[in-house]
Parts: C-alpha cells; structure tokens; sequence
C-alpha cells in the first residue's frame, strides 16, 4: 500500500476553523516552531509549547501575545534529550488535555561531536529521533480522543544524506555531525511512514515536512564550519516565517484531511529519497525504538 498521497490542486487554500483547536508544538520558543505557534495562535488556536528553556519560552509567549492578545497559550518544560523529562512533559499534558487536535513535532538539534545522553544513545539520535517517537508514543491516545487529529513530524531534505543501517544506527563509527543530522531527518520520515501504516484504520493522520532552508538560530551551536555556512549564505535561506508555511499548511488545512503518511515540501507531496520510502526499514526501526525507549515492557498501546 503506498502512502505517497497527492493533494487534489483548488483554486484557494482552505483552512478549517482552527478556534480553540488544542495544537502542542516542540521547539516553539524560536525558529520555525515559534513562527509555527503566532500563526496558529493568530487562527484562534490554544497553543502548548514544549520547550527546553523556561525563559525563552516566556519571552515568545509574550512576543506572540503582542500579536495576539487574546491567545491562549501554555508553557510545558522538556529537555529531549532525556527520556523521563519526555516521559514528564507527555504526563503533564495528557493530564490537563483530555484531546489533542494537533501535535507539531519542530524540535531539532545538531551535536558538534559524539556524546551520550543519560540514556546511553547518541544525543542527535535522541533528541531529533526518539524525542519525536516517545513523545508522540505517550500523546497518541490524547490525538485519537479529538477529532481527525493530526500530527506533523519536521523533517528535512537533509535526510538525503542520510542513511538507515542497523549496524551503526547511532554512528559509533565514522561520526560527523551532519552525518548524524541527515540520519536523523531519513529516521522522522520512515517514522511518519510506520505511523500512518498503523494509525490508518483510525481518523489520526500523520505527515511529514521539509521546511526549507531556513535561516534560524538553529546552526549556531554546532561545529564551526556550520556556524560559518549560516552566516556567510544566512541571506540567501528562506524565513522562518516562510520556513513556517508548510507546517501550518499541514495543521490547518481542509486540503490535507486525508493526507497520511506524506511528505510535503512547498506544501505540495513530494517523493523523498527510496530509502526513506522503504516499509521495511521503517518497521524496523519502529521496533528498535521501542526496544531503546523500553516501551515493550510497558502495557501495549493500540495503534
């Protein structure tokens, strides 16, 4: 079964009635994910940003509440490197939010060499990988109770430099930082696909992204050359906001209703790279990341 959907061309982009529909968005206190959160909280949604600091988190909040007022907004602390932080921050939320309309998985980070989390995995891996798959794990109930929820997973065209072998999964050999990175994008995506395979008797569909290249803040604490890239062709990148577009476009609109398991660029389905649309590799590193988050000792939860 393919889950490459096309989205049917119309003359406008209709947006649903956003009012108070419940979106949690990771990583919404910069970049694309706080451009993420103004949009959406200009549509009249209640926004739950996930975010790592607590002060930077306050100050976007009250920068988008300059915009707009009247937005309810809420702040939830997590560090997605650590599973029992992941573990808090998807407890805090299932317990004060009965459904979940919308979760925008934004949250991304690149290591300038190889460390470990307290968890024992590779920290790119972790955060941009496994952040994404534990969090979605425990707030996947909370989705189904809305209706039609949805969930947007950030990729990256980086993923096209990315690999998927089991044997060295979280590059304890021949590490380098993009490497890990491009890894990581290729893993969001096999991610999504293994997702909507399983959520797709249900009325939860899940899509992924690529964003463009956006001139953020985000490669100014990797290695040198990185840092260097962005600031010499910074000028040349696309805009947070615009960077923004996509993920909004996949939150909000009446034309992706029946969009699962897509990856989207310019908000149009495009094709990633063959590997990424690999169903076998996606299943199995399903698998893998349950073993490593340990979900299998857990009650099964019913996709």
């Amino acid at each position: 079964m393919s889950l490459d959907y096309r989205v049917e061309k119309t003359k406008r982009i209709s947006t649903m009635d956003m009012t108070n529909k419940l979106c949690v968005i990771t990583g919404a206190n910069s970049g694309i994910g706080f451009e993420t959160a103004k949009a959406l909280a200009k549509k009249g949604a209640y926004i739950v940003m996930v975010c790592r600091n607590e002060d930077k988190a306050i100050k976007a909040k009250n920068q988008i509440l300059e915009t707009v007022p009247d937005a309810g907004i809420a702040i939830v602390l997590c560090d997605f490197s650590i599973q029992k932080e992941i573990r808090s921050a998807a407890d805090e939320i299932t317990s004060r939010y009965k459904k979940i309309d919308v979760l925008i998985n934004n949250h991304g980070f690149i290591a300038s060499e190889r460390n470990e989390t307290v968890d024992g995995l590779e920290e790119t891996f972790a955060v941009n990988h496994i952040g994404y798959f534990l969090f979605t794990h425990l707030l996947l109930d909370n989705i189904k109770a809305a209706k039609k929820g949805r969930i947007v997973n950030v990729a990256s065209g980086a993923h096209r430099a990315g690999e998927f072998d089991t044997d060295n999964l979280q590059l304890e050999e021949n590490f380098s930082p993009m490497k890990a990175y491009g890894n990581s994008k290729l893993f969001n995506i096999l991610f999504t696909k293994e997702l909507a395979e399983r959520l797709k008797d249900s009325d939860v569909t899940a899509n992924c992204l690529h964003p463009g290249v956006v001139g953020s803040n985000f490669g100014q604490s990797g290695e040198l050359h990185i840092s260097l890239f962005y600031k010499l062709f910074g000028v040349f990148m696309t805009s947070n906001k615009k960077g923004a577009e996509t993920t909004v476009y996949l939150a909000s609109s009446d034309e992706v209703e029946n969009a699962n398991g897509a990856y989207f660029k310019n908000k149009k389905a495009v094709a990633p790279k063959k590997q990424a649309r690999d169903m076998e590799a996606a299943k199995k590193l399903w698998e893998i990341s349950e073993e490593l988050c340990e979900l299998n000792s857990e009650p099964e939860i019913q996709l």
